[in-house]
């Protein structure tokens, strides 16, 4: 079957079945489950599909009752961008509840990856939604069923949440006033709300602008029984000031910027700092922005502002303008483009804003991240030590998926692994080598290095060495189109989830990779940042420590 009826035939069955799951796709099409998911992969990016842990559903999810999809897509951008950043808030492990609110339904979308969460829920829709992943479990409150047919309420709802412990309640609500609170306008709605919140550790409301002095028919909570607002960027200024003052986090969704406020108190100083994030699409990158959430909640003088320079340096030259113009008074860079780099320093100079340079090298920044030639060093190494262990220290073609517009630096980590790698298994000829552009994004990885890999012989042992795992991801998606595994040896330099998840499938051809650990990096960045607010001097350079993850020691470092 070619690469094309393959494609039809897993959409006519997601059309038949509503989802399809790899396992059982490899079997019934006679294809390597690596297969599967680059085909499911392909028409995700083709808007054809949308994948989910272990297969896809299709691209809009379920199909939605009706009248629902109609309640969807009021206000659909602001809630979108909410529930897409209240998702945040959730960790691997939760128990968290979902409203029936069209807000809270369309979190569903941005909860993919979180594994083992429990969600409790009165609505039929967002039950429905997230049934389909079976890796979460999904308890669907009992009562009785609204008119609409989309929610259950009552009685019977209230006291089954009356044994539940939530970690996180996540609700939203017709109309918001200080002087009233959160309201509803169905009294039993109203009622098995107020049940949620004593049943919950943290709250978060889901409030989009329009909703702010609008007034329902009963209240269930007051504004000291949120823990946390998010909110789109269309509040009214008065109001704004008004909730900062309350004891309450606030998130702002804006267009290409996110606010995450803490409580303003007049006894403490506050600082606006700026993240921009090397992109959204990168699994790395999002670990880093995570753990750079979780940090800036261990303290309370520290308001975050977010955006996306989406691997683009022009965008990241922009995104420097907004940042400045929102009065920040330092700002974290991460970005690819190593030319934009010293546009954006001189930018931030002229403002005299601090900035610290992650991973990628800036000139006058200090700099975070990665100890480039020795992360990538440590891959070389342990290359060329399975080289020699499972190909008697012969390999045929060395493929480089290299990244030049980071600049030298950090192509060094390119440099440590093409020396690790030849201290071990000899010197390598110079026509042995192929160097790619690898995009820092695994699609780029993949698109560069399929038409290069069928082009070489068909028993070539090939090592490949990365500029990041993204690259490898790639490289690896285009070795099992050609169904070559077994002639392949990949490192990768990140140890991201993903990644993580190929080092641990003994039958992969990711050997391993340099852990850079993105989720450590930031309680190191808010430590920095304070420092260099306060005046404090700091080293040019600060380095995590590195460890070469591998099948022998994941557990060690990252526990199932």
């Amino acid at each position: 079957m070619s690469t094309y009826e393959r494609h039809q035939t897993i959409l006519e069955l997601l059309k038949q079945r509503g989802s399809v799951k790899v396992t059982e796709l490899a079997s019934e099409l006679d294809a390597s489950e690596g297969t599967i998911r680059n085909d499911l992969t392909a028409l995700e990016q083709q808007k054809q599909l949308t994948r989910i842990r272990g297969g896809a559903i299709p691209i809009n999810g379920n199909t939605v009752a009706p009248i629902f999809k109609s309640r969807v897509q009021i206000n659909a951008d602001s809630k979108k961008k909410i529930a897409r950043w209240a998702s945040e808030l959730v960790s691997d492990g939760d128990v968290i509840l979902l409203d029936a609110s069209s807000t809270a339904y369309h979190m569903a979308t941005y909860l993919e990856d979180r594994r083992n969460i429990v969600v409790v829920t009165n609505h039929i829709e967002t039950a429905r939604a997230l049934s389909i992943d079976p890796t979460k479990r999904i308890i669907l409150l009992g009562g009785y069923l609204r008119p609409d047919g989309l929610a259950v309420t009552g009685e019977i709802g209230q006291e089954s949440l009356k044994n539940l412990y939530l970690n996180i309640a996540f609700v939203s609500c017709v109309g918001f006033s200080f002087a009233v609170g959160l309201m509803e306008a169905d009294l039993q709605e109203a009622n098995l709300k107020r049940q949620i919140l004593r049943s919950a550790t943290y709250v978060v409301a889901l409030i989009d602008s329009s909703k702010f002095n609008r007034v329902g028919l009963k209240p269930f909570a007051t504004i000291d029984q949120i823990s946390h607002l998010v909110t789109d960027d269309g509040i009214a200024p008065e109001m704004l000031e008004r909730l900062r003052k309350s004891n309450i986090e606030l998130t702002i969704c804006g267009e290409s910027s996110v606010q995450s406020l803490t409580p303003q108190r007049d006894t403490k100083k506050h600082y606006r700092i700026g993240f921009a994030n090397l992109s959204e699409s990168l699994i790395f990158s999002v670990d880093v922005r995570r753990g750079l959430e979780r940090a800036s909640k261990a303290t309370d003088k520290l308001d975050i502002i977010y955006v996306d320079n989406n691997l683009d340096g022009q965008t990241a030259v922009q995104l420097a303008d907004e940042l400045i113009d929102q009065g920040v008074n330092l700002v974290i860079e991460y970005q690819i483009d190593e030319l934009a780099g010293n546009i954006i320093m001189n930018k931030f100079s002229q403002h005299r804003i601090p900035v610290i340079a992650v991973d990628i090298p800036i000139v006058g920044a200090t700099y975070f991240g990665v100890d480039n030639f020795t992360a990538g060093y440590m891959a070389g190494q342990a290359l060329g030590r399975w080289i020699r262990t499972h190909w008697e220290g012969r390999v045929d073609l060395v493929i480089v998926l290299e990244e030049r517009r980071a600049g030298p630096l950090p192509g060094a980590r390119i440099q440590g692994q093409l020396n690790g790698l030849q201290e071990l298994v000899g010197r390598i000829a110079d026509e042995s080598f192929i160097f790619i552009d690898s995009g820092n994004s695994s699609q780029t990885s993949y698109d560069h290095t399929l038409p290069v890999l069928r082009e070489l012989p068909l028993h070539s042992k090939l090592a490949f060495v990365c500029f990041n795992d993204d690259a490898a991801i790639g490289a690896l998606r285009a070795v099992r189109e050609l169904g070559i595994e077994k002639n392949v040896a990949i490192v990768g330099q990140g140890a991201d989830r993903q990644t993580r998840g190929e080092i641990r499938d003994l039958n992969s051809p990711i050997i391993g990779s340099t852990a850079f650990m993105p989720e450590q990096y930031g309680e190191h960045l808010i430590d920095l940042a304070l420092k260099l607010v306060d005046g404090v001097p700091l080293p040019p350079a600060v380095y995590m420590e590195h460890q070469f993850i591998d099948a022998s020691n994941i557990d060690e470092f990252y526990p199932e």
